[in-house]
């Protein structure tokens, strides 16, 4: 099954992830895939919006996992832009999270896909230069168990 959704200002990006926060149910895993810049940490603190996250949210490029604790459910976000091979998210312990009580949230994921658990919601961002600077086209896509 796969939804399309249009956004026309990082705020409606924002705005659609945090419905989408507000509606994640513990063990939701994501998976967002895009190009560099086309929003997926937009959408990322919209989701930690959704979930009462008061922290400050950033991409965890560098450091691959940041967690944040201070909303109605734990948010495990990765980055594994970095990761050059799946098994190094065994050193992170990525297991923890996905199979955790919180929303994990991987950006890039299609690096790590042989690891996404079945259930896990793909969600694409897409630029389209012909409708705007600012427009988005994303594309949820549930992967049935």
């Amino acid at each position: 099954m796969q939804k399309i959704y249009e956004t026309f200002s990082p705020e409606e990006t924002a705005e659609l992830g945090r419905r989408f926060g507000e509606a994640a149910q513990p063990g939701d895993v994501f998976a967002i895939t895009g190009d560099l810049g086309v929003g997926k940490t937009v959408f990322t603190k919209g989701i930690a919006e959704g979930l009462g996250i008061t922290e400050i949210v950033n991409s965890p490029t560098f450091t691959i996992l940041q967690i944040y604790e201070s909303g109605r459910l734990p948010l495990y976000h990765f980055d594994v832009y970095r990761i050059a091979e799946a098994e190094e998210m065994e050193e992170i312990g990525y297991e923890d999270c996905f199979y955790g009580e919180g929303l994990t949230l991987v950006e890039w994921g299609e690096r790590i896909a042989e690891l996404l658990p079945d259930g896990c919601r793909r969600i694409s961002i897409e630029k389209d230069p012909g409708q705007g600077v600012a427009y988005r086209k994303i594309i949820i896509a549930e992967v049935s168990p």
